[in-house]
């Protein structure tokens, strides 16, 4: 893949996905694929740990100097960010949203992890792409550049939708 075809990939995916998922939201009626959907926010929660802890486990083998293990690192945080996206799409499709049944200081704490969640999952996409992208092409230089940016954005979104899941989970049917 060229320059030309990779950017049109990154550019793309980084403005379908968020289309697809504002559209699911609004979605009234929910498909219905079983009952086993309901789990899905609780997978969703540990897949956010897990990918938290893997970049947490990258960026140290690469301050050690294990690039072989920082790839597998970071290829599996990659992995479960795609993962994380089919189960998201899934369970909104098939689920209304849950709501926050916290009220005062707790409600506001809740809201603004969630919308900088939300905010910087938006940005983060592109970014990780790219990042993702360049080291797969050997492009290293590049990728250091864009990592720089993309791992500590990345790792707040994921440690985010962990604190956000955790608020959230008493509220689940």
């Amino acid at each position: 893949m060229n320059e030309k075809q990779s950017n049109l990939l990154v550019n793309t995916l980084s403005i379908v996905v968020p289309i697809v998922v504002a559209v699911l939201l609004g979605i009234p009626t929910k498909l219905d694929l079983g009952s086993w959907t309901k789990v899905l926010p609780h997978v969703i929660g540990g897949i956010n740990t897990l990918t938290s802890l893997l970049l947490v486990a990258g960026i140290i083998f690469l301050k050690a100097g294990n690039i072989r293990y920082h790839r597998y690192a970071m290829t599996s945080a990659f992995t479960l960010g795609g993962l994380f996206l089919v189960c998201y799409v899934t369970y909104h499709l098939t689920n209304p949203s849950t709501k926050f049944g916290g009220e005062g200081f707790i409600r506001t704490v809740y809201y603004t992890v969630l919308l900088s969640h939300i905010a910087l999952s938006l940005v983060v996409l592109p970014l990780v792409l790219r990042a993702f992208i360049f080291a797969l092409t050997s492009q290293f230089e590049r990728h250091k550049r864009i990592a720089k940016f993309a791992f500590p954005i990345w790792l707040y979104v994921s440690v985010t939708g962990v604190i956000a899941y955790m608020m959230i989970s008493p509220y689940y049917r």
